[in-house]
């Protein structure tokens, strides 16, 4: 069992990639987004109710999908309203069941970031949009996070396609002896 945790800035490409490395390994894909939507119904961003429900919606899945056996592709945006510490506790949940976490750091500069926010795409997920927010959220130390555990690949989303960078994981993932 093993997670695929993909990880990258705003619009650096986590879901079209996390997709990509779904269907091609044929295990699911648990795109962040998904929960940050479903507990926004509820509780405002960045609000600590929010923060708390969509740790324990993280906390559930990755505990059910290890006891399962179940390996997934995982998609985040290292950033303040996280507590570092889940994602400690989401890996050792998973290496308590015998799995292994992989971490891919997608890189993308912040005139790209800019470039793409606007991009129609992000609107099916209700995603950040308005490069003025993600600037200010920015300054702000919004993206503040400390460092993920060392990366298996670490790949710039400028210069290589979703193709070439689903690829290349692939490769990594495959030299790591997972599929």
């Amino acid at each position: 069992m093993y997670v695929v945790f993909i990880h990258g800035p705003v619009a650096s490409g986590k879901h079209t990639i996390g997709s990509l490395i779904s269907a091609q390994l044929g295990i699911p894909l648990f795109h962040n987004h998904l929960t940050v939507d479903l507990v926004k119904t509820l509780f405002p961003f960045g609000t600590q109710s929010f923060a708390d429900l969509r740790a324990e919606i993280w906390r559930v899945s990755f505990a059910q999908a290890a006891m399962a056996k179940t390996s997934f592709v995982f998609t985040f945006n290292p950033e303040s309203t996280v507590d570092p510490a889940l994602i400690e506790e989401l890996h050792k949940t998973i290496e308590e069941h015998d799995g292994k976490v992989l971490y891919v750091e997608l890189l993308c500069s912040d005139e790209e970031v800019v470039r793409r926010i606007g991009n129609d795409s992000r609107a099916r997920f209700g995603k950040l949009r308005d490069a003025d927010v993600y600037r200010e959220f920015k300054e702000g130390g919004g993206f503040d996070f400390p460092a993920l555990p060392d990366p298996i690949l670490v790949i710039d989303t400028e210069r290589n396609t979703p193709d070439q960078t689903a690829a290349a994981i692939r490769v990594r993932l495959a030299a790591a002896g997972k599929h």
